[in-house]
């Protein structure tokens, strides 16, 4: 496996980080952006029946049993952390069979070209060389492929200086996306469609306990998605889903 300086640095941060015990402080902010990850797997599930799936930089497999409940034909699962790997086989092993695991580069994977269906991802593009992992997703996806992504945002503020006041929670390479990004992607793919989240209920997250059964924020994600309609306010978004097809 052929790594640069950055994977490098990415394969030991992300190593380190699965060797420790617990959570990390910033998973207690994932309730704001529930409804994004809702909606994540209801567009995977829409592309993933019998269908050849790919998931791009699996971390510890979190996404997995929820998508081979969805009935695809195989997915093969790739991250550059071969602890996180070992994590993911174990997570797994319960419902494995139609997983095949490689700890590998996402920026250049050795995989079979043309041969997915669908490639999808959680928080993971924003670790690599953009337009390599790009290319390399295009590369490996079938005529007329689609591609599933959430990612974070580099354009609030408040957020910017959070990230700038903790170093040691984030790799140093990664880059949450701005438009310049958008645009790239734009450049191999046709038919986005971007989907924003996460303004009122980060900002309200003091306001309510439960992700699933609460009223605030089923208002407060109603009142996101008709703000994010305005474009200004598309910037002080937290995290986004990027839906697309290989052109």
């Amino acid at each position: 496996m052929s790594l640069s300086e950055i994977n490098k640095r990415e394969k030991d941060f992300h190593n380190n980080l699965q060797k420790k015990e617990g959570r990390k402080f910033e998973s207690n902010f994932y309730k704001a952006i529930k409804n994004m990850f809702d909606d994540f797997h209801a567009k995977i599930k829409e592309n993933c029946f019998q269908n050849n799936i790919l998931d791009f930089g699996c971390g510890i497999g979190k996404n997995l049993e929820t998508v081979v409940n969805f009935n695809p034909k195989e997915i093969t699962a790739i991250d550059i952390s071969d602890v996180s790997i070992e994590k993911a086989k174990k997570n797994s092993e319960n419902f494995n069979s139609k997983i095949i695991f490689k700890t590998g580069n996402c920026e250049s994977t050795g995989l079979e070209g043309e041969k997915f269906d669908l490639v999808y991802g959680s928080g993971i593009l924003h670790h690599l060389k953009l337009e390599k992992a790009i290319i390399e997703i295009k590369r490996v996806l079938k005529k007329e492929g689609k591609i599933v992504f959430v990612e974070p945002l580099g354009t609030n503020p408040l957020i910017n200086l959070y990230r700038k006041l903790t170093p040691g929670s984030r790799s140093p390479d990664e880059h949450p996306f701005v438009k310049s990004d958008f645009d790239l992607i734009g450049k191999y793919f046709e038919n986005i469609n971007i989907k924003y989240y996460g303004f009122l209920t980060l900002v309200f997250l003091p306001f309510y306990r439960s992700k699933n059964n609460s009223y605030v924020f089923k208002i407060l994600k109603s009142l996101d998605q008709f703000l994010f309609r305005f474009y200004i306010f598309r910037f002080f978004a937290w995290s986004f889903l990027i839906t697309a097809k290989k052109n």
